[in-house]
């Protein structure tokens, strides 16, 4: 009798066993832990960043502002942001390897809402309580629906954990959905790149897009390269398969040709818009990259990827807010005000300004300087004259030109 039911009572167990596999991941407190680790390790890289970028811009402007003719290398300053430079990026590495990769990309708004913060508590001009409100209004609420988008992206993101060894990155890499992906961006790239460099569609979105593309294979190698390095270091040795080195050779050049175009996009348009849209175009490609790479949404409910689809909107306003408050800079105008004229000593005929010297590095009042020219002219005046009446039917002309050379 209990040798013809103790197969049954295996057979019985068996299911229960199983079913309790294949919930463990998402049930896990650990999971969740891994998840607070890695998002903490992202916050706290872009914040790090953001403080080493600011303090190497301080250590510019000191030295432009100065008699120092030091070079920007020497200064203690800059080391030190470099440093901390340094450390922000090795912290946002890091956190690839313990959470996901959709969540961690979005994440990357920290360092927006760090430097609109630095950027008000160290401005440097005069203001008002009231004006300081009704200017920095925008950043304020920029700011607010970061942080609340970034409160809901940790609580919502995704949960799926899965080990990085070469067998399960090389098998996500041959899987059929990341091929069908990888041949439409690739195609993608390919014609945004004719457009941009054959056709000369220089628009931002086009540049822009190009970098998201690229921004996006540089977030799969880095969680590939920096999961294969952790669980080195938890004794299981990764770095003996080729697919690591593959992973690392990815990671280094997308991530050139990816501040090439920056580069070339910061020549042309202004930072704040780089910075808005350039995280908005580079988040959703990248996240869309960690779902069909990673499956990072596979077994998440519907709620979930729903609150954190809201939460990525949220952060993208505030950014977009935070941004669009920034200064633009206002490029040179021919014509300007005397007393605007920074390093021009104004000139006043019984307080009326008067044309500056034409020896002067530009001319005030021309499109153009050209001081080889042998005969500069100055604008011509139009005198009223009375009319004068003659023969009848015959009338003077109701005024005339006088011209006046640099002689007279």
């Amino acid at each position: 009798m209990e040798g013809g039911n103790s197969p049954n009572l295996q057979l019985q167990q068996l299911p229960l066993a199983t079913a309790a596999v294949s919930v463990q991941p998402h049930t896990d407190s650990f999971s969740y832990k891994e998840n607070l680790i890695g998002a903490l390790l992202a916050i706290f890289g872009h914040l790090v960043i953001s403080i080493a970028l600011n303090l190497q811009k301080y250590s510019h402007i000191r030295l432009a502002g100065s008699k120092d003719l030091r070079a920007y290398f020497k200064t203690k300053t800059w080391w030190c942001g470099l440093f901390l430079l340094m450390l922000g990026e090795l912290g946002v590495f890091s956190s690839y390897a313990f959470a996901p990769l959709s969540l961690i990309v979005p994440l990357s708004a920290v360092s927006v809402i760090a430097s609109a913060i630095i950027g008000i508590i160290f401005i440097k001009e005069k203001w008002k309580p009231k004006d300081f409100l009704r200017r920095y209004v925008l950043s304020f609420v920029g700011c607010g629906l970061a942080i609340v988008g970034t409160y809901l992206l940790i609580t919502f993101g995704p949960n799926s954990h899965e080990k990085m060894t070469g067998e399960n990155i090389t098998r996500h890499l041959v899987s059929w959905p990341f091929l069908l992906y990888m041949l439409v961006e690739i195609i993608i790239f390919c014609l945004l790149l004719y457009f941009y460099k054959e056709k000369n569609m220089n628009y931002i979105v086009v540049i822009l897009l190009l970098v998201a593309l690229l921004g996006s294979m540089t977030a799969v190698t880095v969680k590939a390269v920096a999961g294969m390095i952790v669980v080195s270091i938890q004794g299981n040795l990764q770095l003996d398969y080729p697919i690591f080195y593959i992973m690392l050779v990815c990671m280094i050049a997308t991530a050139i040709f990816q501040a090439t175009f920056l580069a070339q996009a910061s020549q042309l348009y202004d930072s704040s818009q780089i910075a808005s849209i350039g995280y908005i175009l580079s988040t959703t490609v990248a996240i869309t990259a960690g779902a069909t790479f990673y499956l990072d949404f596979t077994g998440e409910d519907v709620l979930h990827i729903c609150m954190f689809a809201l939460g990525c909107l949220i952060a993208f306003l505030g950014v977009f807010l935070i941004t669009r408050n920034r200064k633009k800079s206002v490029p040179f105008e021919p014509y300007i005000s005397m007393d605007a004229m920074p390093g021009m000593q104004n000139m006043h005929d019984k307080g009326i300004a008067v044309q500056p010297d034409l020896k002067a590095s530009f001319s005030y009042g021309a499109l153009e300087n050209n001081d080889t020219m042998p005969e500069i002219y100055t604008p011509a005046t139009l005198p009223i004259v009375q009319e004068q009446h003659g023969s009848k039917g015959v009338s003077a002309p109701p005024y005339r030109v006088l011209e006046h050379s640099k002689k007279e």
